[in-house]
C-alpha cells in the first residue's frame, strides 16, 4: 500500500492509522499548492478532487476520503480493536463519530484556513467551533477515548483536526478534557513516530 499525504493535515489520520495497525506501506508526499508529488507526478491522476489523503492498495485501486480509509484499514487487522465490528451499534457510533469530526470539526477549520473567508464569517465559524468543542469535551469527561476504552480510528482523527487550533488562532485551554485528550493521543508510540515521519515534532 501507498499513502499520499501531506504534513499535517487530514492525511495525518490514517497516516497514524497505518501505524497503529502495523501495516507495511509506502508513502508518497504530495505538495497541495502544485498538485505534484514528491516524484513529479500530477497527483489528481491519483485523487482527481486534488487533496489528500489517497489510499493505493496492492492491487493497485485507489481508496480516498480519510473516514473510508480509515475504517477500511481497522478492518484488515481487526484484533487491533481500531474499529468495532462492521454492522454493530458500536460500529455506527464510530461512524457516527467519524461524520460528526468530517462535517462539524474539520470542514469549520477549512474555512479558517482559506485566505479568502472574510473576517466577519471565521468569527462566526469559531464561535460555532466553541460550541463543538463544548460538546466533544463533555463526551469525553471520564473516558480515556471517544469509544471508551479502546484507541480508535475516530481518536486519530479527532487528534488530527483539533492539533489544528494552534495554526488558526484556536486555543483549546478552556476545554483542559480535550487538553488532556490530546496529550494521552500524542503520547502514543504510533502516533509519535507518525509525526516524526511528517516533520512535524
Amino acid at each position: 500500500m501507498k499513502l499520499y499525504y501531506s504534513p499535517g493535515a487530514c492525511s495525518l489520520s490514517p497516516h497514524i492509522v497505518l501505524n497503529e495497525g502495523g501495516f507495511t506501506y509506502d508513502t508518497e508526499r504530495v505538495d497541495l499548492a502544485s498538485g505534484k508529488t514528491e516524484t513529479g507526478a500530477d497527483y489528481r491522476a491519483v485523487n482527481p478532487n486534488g487533496y489528500v489523503p489517497a489510499l493505493l492498495l496492492d492491487d493497485g485501486l485507489v481508496l480516498t476520503e480519510g473516514p473510508a480509509i480509515v475504517q477500511y484499514l481497522a478492518d484488515r487487522v481487526s484484533t487491533k480493536r481500531l474499529a468495532p465490528p462492521a454492522g454493530t451499534m458500536e460500529r455506527y457510533r464510530l461512524m457516527e463519530w467519524l461524520n460528526f469530526i468530517s462535517t462539524e470539526l474539520h470542514k469549520a477549520f477549512g474555512a479558517l484556513f482559506d485566505p479568502h473567508t472574510p473576517d466577519s464569517w471565521k468569527d462566526i465559524v469559531k464561535a460555532r467551533l466553541a460550541q463543538r468543542c463544548d460538546y466533544v469535551s463533555r463526551r469525553l469527561d471520564g473516558k480515556t477515548w471517544l469509544m471508551g476504552e479502546d484507541f480508535t480510528v475516530a481518536d486519530a482523527y479527532l487528534f488530527t483536526v483539533l492539533g489544528w487550533g494552534k495554526y488558526v488562532g484556536i486555543e483549546l485551554t478552556p476545554w483542559p478534557t480535550l487538553t488532556a485528550y490530546l496529550g494521552r493521543v500524542a503520547a502514543r508510540p504510533a502516533v509519535q513516530a507518525t509525526l516524526k515521519a511528517e516533520g512535524l515534532i
